[in-house]
Protein backbone atom coordinates (compact mmCIF):
# COMPACT_ATOMS: atom_id res chain seq x y z
CA UNK A 1 0.00 0.00 0.00
CA UNK A 2 2.78 2.12 1.08
CA UNK A 3 4.39 1.71 -2.69
CA UNK A 4 1.10 2.42 -4.27
CA UNK A 5 0.97 5.41 -2.55
CA UNK A 6 4.49 6.66 -3.54
CA UNK A 7 3.63 5.75 -7.27
CA UNK A 8 0.64 7.43 -6.88
CA UNK A 9 2.56 10.71 -5.45
CA UNK A 10 5.60 9.81 -7.97
CA UNK A 11 3.01 9.78 -11.21
CA UNK A 12 1.19 13.26 -9.62
CA UNK A 13 4.38 15.26 -9.51
CA UNK A 14 5.15 14.09 -12.79
CA UNK A 15 2.40 15.09 -14.13
CA UNK A 16 2.24 18.54 -12.77
CA UNK A 17 5.61 19.17 -13.67
CA UNK A 18 4.95 18.20 -17.01
CA UNK A 19 1.69 19.83 -17.14
CA UNK A 20 3.71 23.27 -15.79
CA UNK A 21 6.33 22.43 -18.74
CA UNK A 22 3.94 23.09 -21.50
CA UNK A 23 2.45 26.39 -19.90
CA UNK A 24 6.12 27.82 -19.72
CA UNK A 25 5.84 28.21 -23.84
CA UNK A 26 3.78 30.19 -26.42
CA UNK A 27 3.44 30.30 -30.15
CA UNK A 28 2.28 33.35 -32.17
CA UNK A 29 2.14 33.73 -36.41
CA UNK A 30 2.56 36.28 -38.46
CA UNK A 31 1.86 36.78 -41.95
CA UNK A 32 4.04 38.47 -44.33
CA UNK A 33 3.13 40.78 -47.31
CA UNK A 34 4.65 42.89 -49.90
CA UNK A 35 3.14 45.53 -52.10
CA UNK A 36 5.29 45.66 -55.54
CA UNK A 37 4.75 49.04 -56.90
CA UNK A 38 4.77 50.50 -60.52
CA UNK A 39 9.05 51.14 -61.56
CA UNK A 40 9.92 54.60 -62.28
CA UNK A 41 10.89 55.52 -65.82
CA UNK A 42 11.67 58.34 -67.86
CA UNK A 43 11.42 58.97 -71.51
CA UNK A 44 12.58 61.98 -73.63
CA UNK A 45 9.94 63.51 -75.90
CA UNK A 46 11.32 66.65 -77.21
CA UNK A 47 15.27 67.61 -77.68
CA UNK A 48 16.99 71.04 -76.26
CA UNK A 49 17.68 73.81 -78.62
CA UNK A 50 18.41 77.25 -78.06
CA UNK A 51 17.84 77.84 -81.81
CA UNK A 52 19.66 80.53 -83.92
CA UNK A 53 22.22 83.12 -81.18
CA UNK A 54 24.50 85.55 -82.84
CA UNK A 55 27.54 86.42 -81.34
CA UNK A 56 29.51 89.56 -80.96
CA UNK A 57 33.42 88.90 -82.36
CA UNK A 58 35.06 90.79 -79.30
CA UNK A 59 32.26 89.58 -76.07
CA UNK A 60 31.35 86.33 -74.95
CA UNK A 61 27.88 86.15 -73.59
CA UNK A 62 24.92 83.60 -72.52
CA UNK A 63 22.12 82.59 -74.03
CA UNK A 64 19.43 81.39 -70.96
CA UNK A 65 16.66 78.47 -71.80
CA UNK A 66 14.16 78.55 -69.60
CA UNK A 67 12.47 75.26 -68.68
CA UNK A 68 9.38 77.01 -70.39
CA UNK A 69 11.22 77.18 -73.66
CA UNK A 70 11.50 81.05 -73.55
CA UNK A 71 15.10 82.40 -74.26
CA UNK A 72 16.91 85.29 -72.60
CA UNK A 73 20.41 86.72 -73.01
CA UNK A 74 23.05 87.41 -70.36
CA UNK A 75 26.81 87.34 -69.74
CA UNK A 76 28.73 90.31 -70.85
CA UNK A 77 26.59 91.05 -73.53
CA UNK A 78 27.37 89.03 -76.34
CA UNK A 79 25.08 87.35 -77.27
CA UNK A 80 22.04 88.55 -79.42
CA UNK A 81 18.40 86.49 -80.35
CA UNK A 82 17.63 87.29 -83.55
CA UNK A 83 13.98 87.67 -85.21
CA UNK A 84 14.27 84.55 -87.27
CA UNK A 85 14.53 82.11 -83.94
CA UNK A 86 14.81 78.72 -85.29
CA UNK A 87 13.40 75.62 -83.45
CA UNK A 88 13.75 76.98 -79.87
CA UNK A 89 12.89 74.10 -77.66
CA UNK A 90 13.36 73.14 -73.61
CA UNK A 91 14.22 69.17 -73.29
CA UNK A 92 10.83 67.89 -72.56
CA UNK A 93 10.46 64.24 -70.49
CA UNK A 94 7.48 62.40 -69.70
CA UNK A 95 7.95 60.71 -66.34
CA UNK A 96 6.16 57.29 -65.38
CA UNK A 97 5.60 55.61 -62.23
CA UNK A 98 3.18 54.87 -59.14
CA UNK A 99 0.29 57.21 -59.06
CA UNK A 100 1.01 59.81 -56.20
CA UNK A 101 4.42 59.03 -55.76
CA UNK A 102 7.26 61.91 -55.56
CA UNK A 103 10.31 61.40 -57.15
CA UNK A 104 13.82 63.17 -57.34
CA UNK A 105 15.34 64.88 -60.58
CA UNK A 106 19.27 64.98 -60.87
CA UNK A 107 20.36 67.15 -63.75
CA UNK A 108 23.75 67.27 -65.28
CA UNK A 109 26.46 69.79 -64.27
CA UNK A 110 27.32 70.62 -67.84
CA UNK A 111 28.06 69.38 -70.79
CA UNK A 112 30.08 69.92 -74.80
CA UNK A 113 28.43 70.66 -77.90
CA UNK A 114 30.31 70.72 -80.90
CA UNK A 115 30.08 71.78 -84.27
CA UNK A 116 32.09 68.48 -85.19
CA UNK A 117 35.17 70.00 -86.29
CA UNK A 118 37.56 71.57 -83.47
CA UNK A 119 34.71 73.90 -82.27
CA UNK A 120 33.14 73.80 -78.76
CA UNK A 121 30.73 75.26 -76.52
CA UNK A 122 29.95 74.48 -72.83
CA UNK A 123 26.03 73.84 -71.42
CA UNK A 124 25.42 74.62 -67.54
CA UNK A 125 23.29 76.01 -64.72
CA UNK A 126 20.37 72.96 -65.75
CA UNK A 127 16.99 74.00 -64.33
CA UNK A 128 13.71 72.21 -64.65
CA UNK A 129 10.11 72.58 -63.78
CA UNK A 130 9.48 70.58 -61.70
CA UNK A 131 12.88 71.53 -59.73
CA UNK A 132 14.67 69.17 -57.56
CA UNK A 133 11.42 66.46 -57.23
CA UNK A 134 8.19 65.90 -58.52
CA UNK A 135 4.73 64.21 -58.04
CA UNK A 136 3.28 61.73 -60.09
CA UNK A 137 -0.25 62.36 -61.30
CA UNK A 138 -3.18 59.86 -59.97
CA UNK A 139 -2.83 58.37 -63.70
CA UNK A 140 0.76 57.98 -62.65
CA UNK A 141 2.64 60.28 -64.99
CA UNK A 142 4.04 63.90 -65.55
CA UNK A 143 6.01 65.83 -67.60
CA UNK A 144 9.15 67.29 -67.04
CA UNK A 145 11.05 70.12 -68.61
CA UNK A 146 14.24 70.88 -68.79
CA UNK A 147 16.56 74.06 -69.41
CA UNK A 148 20.32 75.62 -69.29
CA UNK A 149 22.43 78.06 -70.61
CA UNK A 150 24.40 78.32 -73.58
CA UNK A 151 27.76 79.56 -73.16
CA UNK A 152 29.13 81.63 -76.20
CA UNK A 153 32.74 82.73 -77.15
CA UNK A 154 33.50 86.30 -78.40
CA UNK A 155 33.89 84.89 -82.07
CA UNK A 156 32.22 81.53 -81.82
CA UNK A 157 32.45 79.85 -84.91
CA UNK A 158 29.35 80.07 -87.10
CA UNK A 159 27.89 76.40 -87.89
CA UNK A 160 24.93 73.68 -85.77
CA UNK A 161 26.61 72.83 -82.41
CA UNK A 162 25.02 69.09 -80.90
CA UNK A 163 26.63 66.74 -78.71
CA UNK A 164 26.61 62.37 -79.14
CA UNK A 165 26.67 61.64 -75.53
CA UNK A 166 23.27 63.76 -74.65
CA UNK A 167 22.03 65.20 -71.93
CA UNK A 168 21.09 62.81 -68.88
CA UNK A 169 18.18 63.55 -67.01
CA UNK A 170 17.80 60.60 -63.55
CA UNK A 171 14.71 60.27 -61.93
CA UNK A 172 14.28 58.19 -58.86
CA UNK A 173 11.69 57.43 -56.17
CA UNK A 174 11.66 59.55 -53.03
Amino acid sequence: MKNIFKSLALATVALVSFSSSSFAQATATASASANIITPISIVKTVDMNFGNVAVSATIAGTAVLAPAGTRTTGGAGGVTLPATTGTVSAASFTVSGQGGYTYAITLPTSCTITDGATHNMTVDNFTSSPSATGTLSAGGTETLNVGATLNVAAGQASGLYTNATGVPVTVNYN
